[in-house]
């Protein structure tokens, strides 16, 4: 039966229908992951859980080991990735509470980050251009409505780099660029996922408008952890809901989308390349070791 893997806080793990659960701890040619993975059965489906900034929010946005974090899903059999995840709004009609289930990036970070596989040893120039898989933000979105809160399909995630929040002159021009939410994180697991084959979508929550907003020197710390928890609990129940939409096969191009991607001729691929990216690759080039 095949994995959905949920990249989110520790929160979300606090799902009472969960079954059969255990912790299980990866290595990876790229590191370590932010947390164990929690392997469970959901609605009858299993599933994978990570923490990205590990339990108790320990490891930084811009120092999240994301190749060992997509890398780790991968081995563990997973095919679909949700990235659960909080935002800021830059537009009026998206209100802190509601949901986006975003189909576009645009990034903002510095490539302090490592966010490709291919770095050494091996060119590949994946299609991006549809950053998120679109059976899986369907699925999302049919979810969230049944669970029936505000959602939004559709927007552009501006990932920053963080960890500090924009200038007030920068939340401005995101927003004169038709930006629609704005976050530290998922860009770099988009492209990694796609590297991977692996279809992936976001469930985007809001917690408050960016700084932008007239509102914003009377948000408190308190009231942004207050939408926090209760966007964690909508998203639990979401998540739910999501995993009896899926179907078993994926009908998708997610799974192929190496397929005509690697440029460089294979055997002037080294060895220990072949052999530290097989799980990612091997079905299109094979190691000899």
């Amino acid at each position: 039966m095949y994995k959905v893997g949920i990249i989110g806080g520790s929160g979300l793990y606090d799902i009472e229908e969960l079954d059969e659960k255990r912790w299980v701890k990866i290595d990876t040619p790229f590191g370590q992951p932010s947390d164990d993975f929690l392997l469970a059965r959901l609605q009858g489906r299993e599933v994978v859980f990570l923490s990205r900034h590990a339990r108790g929010h320990k490891i930084s946005p811009s120092e999240i080991n994301y190749r060992a974090n997509i890398y780790g899903m991968k081995l563990l059999g997973v095919e679909r990735i949700i990235s659960v995840t909080a935002c800021g709004s830059l537009k009026e009609e998206l209100k802190p509470l509601d949901f986006v289930i975003p189909d576009q990036f645009v990034d903002r970070t510095n490539q302090a980050r490592k966010y490709t596989f291919f770095d050494k040893g091996i060119v590949v120039h994946i299609n991006f251009a549809h950053p998120v898989c679109n059976d899986l933000s369907k699925a999302l979105y049919e979810a969230a409505k049944k669970t029936g809160v505000n959602v939004h399909s559709g927007g552009i995630y501006i990932n920053i780099e963080g960890p500090q929040f924009s200038t007030l002159a920068e939340s401005n021009l995101y927003r004169s660029w038709g930006m629609d939410i704005i976050g530290m994180t998922n860009m770099t697991e988009a492209r990694l996922a796609r590297e991977a084959e692996m279809c992936y979508a976001t469930l985007a929550a809001i917690t408050d408008y960016d700084c932008w907003h007239k509102s914003h020197a009377s948000v408190s710390v308190d009231m942004i952890l207050d939408n926090l928890k209760k966007n964690v609990e909508n998203s639990k129940r979401i998540l739910k809901n999501v995993v009896s939409l899926l179907s078993e096969r994926r009908t998708c191009l997610c799974a192929e989308s190496l397929k005509y991607s690697i440029i460089t001729s294979p055997n002037l691929i080294p060895e220990d390349i072949k052999s530290k990216l097989n799980i990612i690759i091997g079905k299109y080039i094979k190691s000899e070791k």
